[in-house]
């Protein structure tokens, strides 16, 4: 059988388009709001960095219960069109809370809880996304690593945008663009998504990987945490560390990660190219090593210039990383797609668990500085374990 080819017709029909369209601003909705979350903790609802670390492991914590609940959900009601929809209102409805009210407590039950719904809207779209694929004969990986790009180039935008309007207009400004973008996002999904209606799977055995493989999945899943931890610290912390350490200016903080994730774009395609020439495992362990010499370098860098070039280890590391580590469970885990891509999910939000945890109280013992010591050496215990996963 001949693989489909992919012409232009194919590729810019409606459905596929809308997919990239809505990835992009529900992509620039989130880039709006995480970079500047500690800073906007510290400066206007004024805490302590300790209950800006209980703030992000809080919203980690929300996060896995809602995406639990609503993975189950999706899975009983067949059609996530509408649930996705309904995710974006309630973001929507988060940012606003976000952008009038100035409590750290309301902020931390309900503000949190309205925005884990916008957050999980984005993989019950990859999800949708899947089935689209699957349903038109289109390459699915392909398909997918457009459409994280997609994620990616919002946030090359989003967090420049989020600290100039932070700074040039206030966090209320910036919010309220949030909650534009996923007003808009959601009116995207109710007119121009697809439905993939279709019959709940019945599951009459758990769901695991084979049992030569657990061991490998455990390992992998562990470094994943670890890394995901490293680059939550880092998202946390820079802002601050930038700020009030490094005394630089607060737009720098967005420029470097709006850097990081527009070099995350080609990462994501070339590495996506050559995992089927080399393997994923050779990648991952390119990724992991410009990790520990990229937080290497920020216990030794201090000034602009350097920082931003160091973005390139960044971009390297995270992108081999959103764009094949799901890929690499879903290899371990043949013939279930979902628990794998659920497992690097939760690895995902697990990580922020432990980052949130980790740099309030770090931060408040002794500094934003010593916050990238413990990403460094939580790196290298990376190198320990993904050297032990085998290429499925």
């Amino acid at each position: 059988m001949s693989t489909p080819d992919y012409p232009a017709t194919r590729r810019l029909d409606s459905g596929s388009l809308a997919f990239l369209v809505v990835a992009f601003v529900s992509g620039l909705a989130g880039a709006l709001q995480t970079p500047t979350l500690s800073l906007y903790l510290t400066t206007e609802v004024q805490v302590r960095p300790l209950l800006v670390g209980l703030f992000f492991t809080g919203n980690a914590v929300i996060g896995i219960l809602v995406s639990q609940f609503l993975a189950r959900r999706s899975d009983l009601q067949g059609d996530r069109k509408k649930l996705i929809f309904q995710c974006l209102l309630l973001g929507a409805l988060a940012s606003l809370l976000f952008a009038f009210n100035r409590n750290y407590y309301v902020l931390l039950i309900l503000g949190v809880f309205l925005a884990s719904f916008g957050v999980t809207a984005t993989p019950q779209m990859f999800a949708l996304a899947r089935e689209h694929a699957d349903k038109t004969g289109r390459e699915n990986v392909m398909f997918s690593s457009v459409m994280r790009a997609q994620i990616s180039l919002a946030w090359v935008i989003g967090p420049p945008l989020a600290f100039a309007l932070a700074l040039g207009y206030g966090f209320t400004a910036m919010y309220l663009l949030a909650a534009v973008a996923f007003v808009l996002c959601a009116i995207l999904v109710k007119c121009y998504l697809p439905s993939m209606h279709k019959q709940p799977a019945v599951v009459t055995g758990k769901l695991e990987a084979p049992r030569r493989n657990r061991r490998d999945t455990l390992q992998l899943f562990i470094a994943c945490v670890l890394m995901w931890s490293c680059n939550g610290l880092y998202l946390i912390t820079m802002p601050l560390y930038v700020t009030h350490e490094l005394h630089l200016s607060q737009k720098l903080a967005g420029i470097l990660i709006g850097l990081a994730a527009g070099l995350e774009i080609p990462v994501m395609l070339i590495a996506g190219y050559y995992a089927r020439r080399t393997g994923k495992r050779p990648l991952m362990r390119a990724a992991v090593i410009c990790g520990v010499v990229f937080y290497a370098g920020m216990l030794f860098i201090h000034d602009p210039l350097p920082l931003l070039m160091l973005q390139v280890l960044n971009a390297v590391f995270i992108g081999i990383l959103a764009g094949l580590g799901m890929i690499w469970f879903q290899d371990l885990m043949p013939g279930q797609a979902g628990a794998a891509t659920t497992l690097f999910t939760n690895s995902t939000r697990v990580g922020w668990v432990v980052a949130g945890s980790l740099a309030g109280v770090v931060a408040e013992i002794w500094s934003y500085h010593a916050v990238f010591g413990f990403a460094f050496i939580m790196m290298l215990a990376t190198v320990g374990c993904i050297w032990r996963v085998k290429e499925a």
